[in-house]
């Protein structure tokens, strides 16, 4: 009876850290900001950023299905470099020589400048946002809005191909 007692809170502690984990997937292969520059000059590939924040339904979305739908999974991991950007996170980041920082908007509230640059399109930033950048950090691609695995994979086979630069906003 003690064991019981002593295993079931045991098990709740289990189960609750096992569903953060569900509801707030990272990509294996993710990279950040910090460790790019050195990977690189390694192996130049281009970049895919997932600009999101903790909030948004459709990026929360975008993980669970889209990131997980193999094929784009597969391609992301052995092709592209993928960054979760929350455009919200509060710490900042150096990219090519260049500190980037959080900009408060309100009381508890603001915007990552590194993810109002590279994730605005006409003035706009909205979530969830996918930017692709080349290899030198040049953006080719932008989208804002869901995106299904179908609709992502061939955006990524086009750009690593060598696509032309284009920016796109969900309807």
């Amino acid at each position: 009876m003690n064991r019981t007692k002593l295993l079931y809170p045991f098990l709740i502690i289990i189960l609750v850290l096992a569903s953060f984990g569900i509801a707030y997937p990272q990509m294996e292969n993710a990279v950040t900001f910090r460790q790019l520059d050195s990977l690189q000059k390694i192996a130049p590939k281009p970049v895919m950023v997932f600009i999101h924040t903790s909030w948004c339904r459709y990026c929360e979305a975008m993980e669970q299905v889209t990131f997980k739908n193999k094929e784009v999974n597969d391609l992301l991991a052995n092709q592209f470099y993928f960054i979760s950007l929350n455009a919200e996170d509060e710490q900042d980041m150096s990219v090519k020589g260049h500190i980037f920082r959080f900009r408060p908007t309100g009381n508890g509230t603001g915007q990552h400048e590194l993810a109002l640059e590279l994730g605005r399109i006409d003035g706009n930033l909205s979530f969830p946002t996918l930017c692709i950048l080349d290899p030198e950090y040049t953006i080719i691609y932008q989208y804002s809005g869901f995106l299904t695995g179908e609709q992502l994979l061939p955006i990524l086979q086009l750009v690593k191909s060598g696509g032309k630069k284009t920016t796109h906003q969900a309807n």
